[in-house]
């Protein structure tokens, strides 16, 4: 079952833990899914934040 993330802080801190990130943009929101080995862990942000995200995180990311 994924957890979600209620912090874009928080969210930052479990990135070095990820194996993937996912983006699935759904209209103004977009949900930003970070796959670890044990837990799927999902953030929903505006488009700025989830383009910070992005940029600090240093794995590939897949759009859906």
């Amino acid at each position: 079952m994924p957890k979600l993330v209620t912090s874009v802080d928080e969210f930052k801190k479990l990135i070095p833990r990820a194996d993937a990130i996912r983006v699935v943009e759904q209209g103004e929101n977009v949900k930003v899914k970070l796959r670890s080995k044990k837990m799927l862990y999902t953030l929903v942000t505006n488009k700025a934040n989830a383009d910070t995200i992005i940029k600090e995180s240093k794995l590939e990311v897949e759009k859906f």
